[in-house]
């Protein structure tokens, strides 16, 4: 563990990164840096996401396609100064805000932080069993299975073990863009549309703020943040830190204008308005279109890896951060033994999951509640993320003009995800 060096009134630097001031070149320290970044951008296009994303194109085709590549920036400026307060500092974001806020201000975001990976957790157990269901296997052996696999990958391995299969189920995701090739998109179509946007119309407005809630998501600061200190990197591994996030940002976005393409080229043809709420239905939707066996195949896959990558990220985020408010040992690095809670909190989260998915409670319902949550959240965990980054000591303090282009987007991406909140809140009604 990193003890930081005692640097008032800034945010403390870690004694490893004081230590470490030049950054190695060589190809086996290239590899140990990058992971974080795709880990959790891959899990950000999760299986809520996915159906966000087919939606949009299911209902407005190509008119939101461009919101998928302006969210990139967006989405790279939150995740940097995620990354750098966790190479500066050595330690994690729930750690941070109760050292330099106090203890209930910590409870605050990491106890909503914990409601919030639940219920992203719920959707991708729910989006798993939907695939299971696809193929006639019974939900109670699809998150069973999930569940056991989940545990034994946790309780066996190290943070690289499970880096590298997040890694890979993740890279499943990648089917999509097979998908929206086989959808045929007319390029013609898609350019006439893609700078017509109704924004006088409050279902497009809605699933403009929706989007914004399916790529800026709470539980990714804090996921990112503890990954780069439990992988024990420092400052002089910001620059390929940043490349990282930066070419996950890349590649969860290209993910999501690949679903919303395919869904505007299928679906989005007929001008009708359809709601997609489940696999299923997305299923069922775009099969026709692509042949009912590989389209089932290709979007069976495509959800499996963004929701098993999602699943990691989200349980080991509510894991961890319950441990640095708590004070337990909270890291893949020791042993079930050695870190008795941290294991605990991590299986009864899954079990828990689980449960309420097999106990067939209305998870388009559950789905707008959690929406609701996380959009009522992003306020706190994202005015956090600001202001200990202006904490930062120099060279890596936030600051001059690119602390107040951060500001007015965060302060942008707070109010539309409150919308987003709001509009859920009472749709749902």
């Amino acid at each position: 563990m990193n003890h930081p060096v005692p640097v008032e009134p800034s945010v403390a630097v870690s004694a490893a990164a004081v230590a470490r001031t030049k950054p190695a070149t060589s190809l086996m320290h290239l590899l140990a840096i990058v992971g974080p970044g795709l880990v959790v951008m891959l899990a950000d296009t999760d299986a809520g996401s996915v159906i966000t994303a087919a939606q949009s194109g299911a209902q407005w085709g190509y008119k939101l396609l461009l919101l998928q590549i302006v969210l990139i920036p967006i989405l790279f400026m939150v995740q940097e100064l995620t990354v750098r307060l966790g190479l500066v500092t050595g330690r994690g974001h729930g750690d941070l805000i109760k050292t330099h806020f106090g203890i209930r201000w910590a409870w605050v975001s990491v106890g909503t932080l914990l409601l919030a990976c639940l219920g992203a957790l719920l959707s991708e157990m729910a989006g798993l069993a939907g695939v299971g269901l696809m193929y006639g296997i019974p939900e109670w052996v699809s998150t069973g299975a999930v569940v056991v696999g989940m545990a034994v990958m946790a309780y066996t391995g190290s943070y690289l073990s499970v880096e590298r299969i997040a890694l890979f189920f993740g890279a499943f995701e990648l089917v999509f863009l097979v998908v929206a090739w086989k959808a045929q998109p007319d390029l013609h179509v898609m350019r006439a549309n893609l700078l017509n946007m109704p924004l006088g119309d409050a279902k497009y407005l809605y699933l403009v703020a929706a989007n914004i809630g399916a790529v800026v998501m709470p539980w990714m600061v804090f996921f990112q943040q503890s990954s780069v200190v439990e992988k024990k990197l420092g400052p002089a591994d910001l620059k390929i830190a940043r490349w990282d996030t930066a070419i996950g940002a890349l590649l969860t976005q290209v993910v999501m204008a690949m679903v919303l393409i395919a869904a505007a080229a299928t679906i989005g043809k007929s001008g009708a308005e359809v709601s997609l709420d489940t696999v299923q239905q997305i299923s069922q939707a775009i099969t026709p279109f692509l042949g009912e066996n590989s389209g089932r195949l290709l979007f069976g896959m495509g959800i499996v890896g963004a929701s098993l990558v999602a699943a990691i990220v989200v349980t080991l985020t509510a894991s961890r951060a319950l441990g640095e408010i708590l004070g337990y040992k909270h890291s893949l690095e020791h042993s079930p033994k050695e870190a008795p809670w941290f294991y605990a909190t991590y299986t009864a989260t899954l079990i828990l999951a689980a449960v309420i998915v097999d106990s067939g409670v209305n998870l388009v319902t559950l789905g707008v509640a959690v929406q609701v949550m996380n959009a009522m959240l992003l306020p706190i965990v994202l005015t956090f993320l600001y202001l200990l980054a202006r904490r930062l000591p120099s060279p890596y303090q936030l600051k001059g003009w690119y602390a107040v282009a951060t500001a007015a987007i965060i302060g942008v991406t707070v109010i539309l995800g409150v919308y987003a909140g709001v509009m859920g809140l009472f749709d749902g009604s």
